[in-house]
């Protein structure tokens, strides 16, 4: 009980404390600062992810096969993607992908 008694009245490390205190709401306001930081470009790449696959053309197109014993006719689908009475920038991935684009 004696210790615990000296060491409530003792006042050498009063000092230490508060600089302690000092340098932990620095580091605190610095560590806002910085999830702020991310938090803003963490919305600014999933916007850009959001504008992309906006962006993207759902059209398809599918020629057809044939063989000794029938075939299957071709297919194809066309996204005109207008956006508020606008036309928007498609990225024309199937016709890319079958070698028209």
């Amino acid at each position: 009980m004696r210790t615990l008694n000296r060491l409530w009245n003792e006042q050498d490390g009063a000092i230490v404390s508060a600089e302690i205190m000092l340098v932990g709401t620095l580091l605190v306001i610095g560590v806002i600062v910085g999830l702020k930081s991310v938090r803003d470009s963490v919305v600014t790449e999933l916007a850009d992810i959001a504008q992309a696959l906006d962006n993207t053309s759902q059209s398809y197109w599918y020629g057809g096969s044939q063989n000794a014993y029938g075939g299957t006719s071709a297919a194809s689908y066309s996204d005109n993607a207008y956006q508020n009475g606008t036309s928007a920038k498609c990225i024309d991935t199937a016709s890319s992908a079958m070698g028209q684009g």
